[in-house]
């Protein structure tokens, strides 16, 4: 049973635009922290940070925005243990942030709005792709610049020789530039990530499930080769690759928002179709109406 999450919203003025300041509990009675984009559209957006980043991050508030603009409802949040968000940060834990997902949506549901679409950014990416495998009860999925290969990446962060390092150790601490502590690697955070299967929830996301990948060309941080793997597994799939931009899409924040929306938008029309129009959309309607 899943736990029943619990919220406290506070409603702040931004720029002339009504924001509110939400507070869900996950599985663990941890308190997630997000900022809901109000537009008064029964529809909402969820927007997912990627590794040790915040909901106050680029491109989270640029993508939020965006969607606002165009009377879309979004919602970007800190999984636990990252931002607001209570909670320790631990390397690895995809499928845990994927189950803080869940705890949104449902609350969410519960509010009797319709999630129509999660986007996640970097490792955020993999956690939608992640929790569209799992549940089938989100009919579009947006990930922008997500990882494929998880055992990639991980020498520049915690040095050469990690794997032995950590098992004589039990854990690695990555220090910043000045020396000071980031977060510590223990071994079984380690394990969570190499033992999450990518390849595997391609596989068996729903073939009614649209998804998007989008991804700089000069991604420094995830190669755009990733998004290739992509394309060749997940059933329903387009692929964008962005010339020039780099993993945060420092200096093409307007493109990505654009080629977001386009997608959206394609399902927006679809939605017009009678329900039985995908075995996707019945399950979001059975969903939804139960709460």
């Amino acid at each position: 049973m899943t736990r029943s999450t619990q919220s406290h919203q506070e409603k702040v003025q931004f720029s002339g635009v009504h924001h509110q300041r939400v507070i869900i509990h996950n599985n663990d009675g941890e308190k997630l922290v997000g900022i809901l984009h109000e537009t008064g559209s029964k529809e909402l957006v969820i927007v997912c940070h990627g590794f040790q980043s915040s909901k106050d991050r680029i491109p989270m508030v640029s993508i939020a925005a965006a969607l606002e603009r165009k009377g879309i409802s979004a919602f970007r949040f800190d999984f636990a243990g990252n931002g607001e968000s209570e909670g320790s940060f631990q390397y690895g834990n995809y499928r845990r942030e994927a189950e803080d997902l869940r705890a949104v949506v449902q609350h969410f549901r519960r509010e009797e709005r319709a999630i129509t679409a999660i986007i996640g950014h970097s490792k955020g990416g993999n956690v939608v792709l992640l929790y569209a495998s799992k549940y089938n009860d989100i009919c579009t999925v947006v990930n922008i610049s997500g990882r494929f290969h998880l055992g990639r990446g991980m020498e520049g962060r915690l040095g050469q020789g990690y794997l032995q390092r950590i098992k004589q150790n039990g854990f690695i601490d990555v220090n910043n530039r000045r020396g000071k502590l980031k977060y510590r690697v223990t071994e079984e955070s380690l394990m969570d990530r190499l033992t999450t299967d990518i390849l595997a929830a391609c596989l068996t996301i729903h073939q009614d499930c649209r998804v998007l990948t989008v991804h700089g060309s000069m991604d420094s941080i995830v190669p755009v080769d990733d998004a290739l793997e992509f394309d060749k597994f997940i059933p329903n799939h387009k692929l964008h690759i962005i010339k020039g931009a780099d993993h945060e899409y420092t200096s093409h924040q307007d493109e990505l928002a654009s080629v977001v929306l386009d997608f959206l938008r394609v399902n927006s029309q679809d939605s017009d179709k009678p329900k039985e129009f995908s075995s996707c959309a019945k399950v979001v309607n059975i969903i939804n109406s139960k709460y």
